[in-house]
């Protein structure tokens, strides 16, 4: 019988066998409450991004270039809270894995294309910002919807093909007990994957938002002076007036993003990080937490995401042809 000799209070992932993982002990309040927390996290991102996927699919309105990127997010950001999230917290809670090995590298697979895309997501967004902002004459015939559509299926299925590449090119995992879920990545992998998903899409964003704010600041400045002296504004102005605020609102949910993903990249690469530890696991959920915080982000900053809500919530009114 396997551990004989052992502290016959401690419980293993799988008792019949020898290498199994220790399992951690819980009392049944500690399991309820997390249960119930992350049960609530998940169901409260789920249900948040399924709006904005609706209100920007049905709305034609909505139809814009700026939104389809969002809609890209927004479908990243509630397949996070649908499958990543509960797997996650089974793993967390239950400090054991118990869908066997090919399921965890799916999981793993689905973790790294849902966050890789959704960096690549705001990759676009401040791409997309700049030349709406820097380059306004050029925006309506460079940046069109069909473009920034096959643009984003583009983007999906590079990293789909990354990810793929990368979880057969990493080593089987040697297994230090049965019941977990990792795998062992080469120093070579982890530098592409710095390079690739950290530095330059980071440097990128941060260097295209700090252009989009400077441009967007003296737009607005010469905008207010003309209204302090009473000049008829032109539509090209008001517009430019809109396409600020607009950056203004995704330069922020951009910040947000990076506020929870730098940490949690520095972290997992110093040699001393465990998954398993308070410090890391609480990065990781600050950027699972993020798919949850975009759409708050919308209802605060975007009008057109309130009343589509409204419209959504009614069902009533969004059947109406009109």
């Amino acid at each position: 019988m396997a551990y004989e000799t052992e502290d016959p209070e401690t419980q293993y992932c799988f008792p019949a066998i020898n290498s199994s993982c220790i399992k951690t002990k819980r009392s049944t309040h500690e399991y309820n409450i997390m249960y119930v927390f992350f049960s609530l996290l998940s169901v409260w991102t789920v249900f948040l991004n399924l709006l904005v996927i609706i209100s920007v699919s049905h709305f034609k309105k909505l139809h814009t270039p700026t939104n389809m990127l969002i809609l890209s997010l927004a479908v990243s950001d509630l397949f996070i809270g649908l499958i990543v999230m509960p797997l996650e917290a089974i793993k967390l809670i239950e400090t054991c894995w118990y869908f066997g090995d090919t399921i965890c590298r799916l999981f793993l697979l689905i973790v790294g294309l849902l966050t890789s895309t959704s960096l690549s997501n705001l990759v676009l967004i401040a791409a997309d910002r700049y030349v709406a902002v820097c380059h306004p004459l050029l925006y309506p015939h460079k940046i069109t919807t069909t473009r920034t559509i096959i643009i984003i299926c583009v983007f999906w299925f590079c990293s789909s093909a990354y990810n793929i590449t990368f979880l057969i090119t990493t080593s089987q995992r040697k297994y230090t007990c049965y019941g977990e879920c990792t795998i062992i990545i080469t120093f070579a992998l982890t530098i592409i994957d710095l390079f690739l998903f950290f530095l330059f899409p980071c440097t990128f964003i941060i260097t295209l938002y700090l252009r989009i704010f400077y441009v967007a600041y003296q737009q607005v400045k010469v905008i207010n002076s003309l209204m302090r002296s009473g000049k008829h504004l032109t539509e090209s102005s008001v517009r430019r007036k809109s396409e600020s605020k607009a950056a203004l609102t995704l330069g922020i949910i951009v910040t947000v993003y990076l506020f929870c993903w730098i940490p949690y990249f520095s972290l997992s690469l110093t040699p001393i990080t465990s998954m398993t530890s308070v410090i890391a696991y609480f990065m990781l959920w600050m950027l699972y937490i993020n798919s949850g915080l975009n759409p708050l982000i919308y209802a605060i900053f975007y009008p057109w995401f309130r009343m589509s809500v409204k419209h959504i919530l009614n069902l009533s009114k969004i059947f109406k042809p009109a």
